[in-house]
């Protein structure tokens, strides 16, 4: 495929969200979406407008304003984003999705909506470390690449604010609710990790969930029937069981079954129970237990709404998650999603939007190349590497801006030649 046409893909997925903003900040959101791809140094804005605008269109003052004061809505760029997304990836069936939350790390006192957080990375069991930023809810979806790798993709996110009403668990509702309206005849698959169990006795519409459980939690035998003639009300719980550490400590006999965990083949051995965990639901969950043959790794304790799951499916399922973690490694190292300057307002948490954004736009791109075999499959100078990571389809995308861009700004002086293709492969792992 010609550089022109590929150039032309990317453009045709930025064109997408047009409705999204006024005219004027339309060109705008393409050339800074396009310029931020480019930009080989410290993602600022200022860094980013020469990259963006390299003919001076526009003054740079209307790039600064894109963030804090520009009309548009960040809701409307996620929907338009999920809606694109789930026609290519998931034409049909259940749509899978992760949640999870992180923080993009900031500077300066007067970032608005930032705090102290915990920092999930250099935190350790024995000592907690916090840091300043933003801490931010994501919902992404989970999309089956080609080489059999899964990717999360963001399609929703909401940003905590330690002086507002709404729990990191009401923001994780409120946009799984969200993507429900925008679909509203397809059934979803949630996965998070324990901190947001509590999600299981939310009641989200047409989702089932799966999380982990706590090893001392108290669960209970589903209810007995009552009986007929029996004064009081329905029973909501059975007997107590045992915690379900207790209960894995005394299980004799376990099933061995075959899994597929981040996309590779794994053995465990399962025990399953219906129960209720009534702290968090008056529903009944699966209990999974999950145990490595080997005994080299401590038993896992997962739990699904839908209780007719296989447990093969739940341990998969859960593990899968794993890829929104590479999510956020991806924006921060490889985008610089933490690093633009903007400080008052929305624009902070704008900032973070269009950084997410791009993570989608940039595997859409390359997955949608990838598939037509019209976009070569860069990868980095590993030996026995088998597939394309973040960073190899983000420098495949600016190969293709820079000779777009360099065959526009110099038309036919700009022919192929040795220094050309040089400072380009030069140009595209750059930043």
């Amino acid at each position: 495929m010609s550089t022109t046409n590929l150039t032309s893909a990317w453009e045709a997925i930025c064109l997408n969200f047009f409705p999204v903003f006024t005219q004027p900040t339309a060109q705008i959101f393409i050339r800074l979406a396009t310029g931020w791809i480019l930009c080989t140094t410290r993602r600022t804005i200022s860094a980013i407008h020469p990259f963006a605008d390299p003919q001076r269109q526009r003054a740079h003052d209307a790039y600064h304003r894109f963030f804090p004061k520009a009309r548009w809505q960040p809701s409307g760029l996620w929907q338009i984003l999920a809606k694109v997304l789930v026609v290519v990836f998931y034409p049909s069936g259940t749509i899978r999705v992760d949640l999870d939350d992180t923080v993009f790390h900031r500077t300066g006192t007067q970032v608005q909506g930032a705090g102290y957080f915990r920092d999930p990375v250099r935190s350790t069991a024995k000592q907690v470390v916090y840091c300043w930023g933003l801490n931010l809810v994501v919902l992404s979806l989970r999309v089956k690449t080609p080489w059999g790798r899964e990717l999360g993709l963001p399609v929703n996110m909401r940003m905590y604010r330690k002086q507002g009403s709404a729990s990191l668990i009401d923001l994780a509702e409120t946009m799984i609710r969200e993507l429900a309206d925008w679909f509203p005849e397809r059934p979803f698959l949630a996965g998070a990790d324990g901190f947001y169990a509590s999600l299981a006795g939310r009641g989200l519409p047409r989702t089932e969930f799966i999380s982990r459980i706590r090893s001392d939690a108290a669960i209970y035998d589903l209810p007995a029937k009552k009986k007929k003639g029996q004064r009081g009300p329905k029973p909501k719980k059975g007997r107590r069981w045992p915690t379900p550490a207790q209960l894995a400590r005394g299980v004799k006999s376990f099933q061995r079954v075959k899994t597929i965990e981040r996309g590779k083949v794994r053995y465990r051995l399962v025990y399953t129970q219906v129960v209720i965990w009534y702290k968090v639901s008056h529903q009944p969950i699966l209990l999974v237990i999950s145990r490595d043959p080997q005994g080299q790794e401590p038993d896992k304790f997962l739990l699904s709404t839908d209780v007719a799951a296989k447990p093969s499916e739940v341990i998969g399922g859960f593990a899968g998650r794993w890829s929104i973690e590479e999510t956020f490694r991806g924006t921060k190292q490889c985008l610089g999603a933490q690093q633009p300057q903007t400080w008052k307002g929305v624009g902070p948490e704008r900032a973070a939007v269009i950084g997410l954004w791009l993570y989608s736009a940039v595997w859409l791109w390359y997955l949608q190349g990838y598939r037509q075999k019209k976009v070569r499959c860069m990868l980095a100078r590993y030996r026995g590497k088998s597939h394309p990571s973040f960073q190899d389809a983000l420098a495949g995308l600016r190969r293709v801006l820079w000779r777009g861009r360099i065959n526009y700004m110099f038309g036919k002086h700009s022919g192929p030649n040795r220094i050309t293709e040089f400072l380009i492969d030069a140009l595209a792992p750059a930043a």
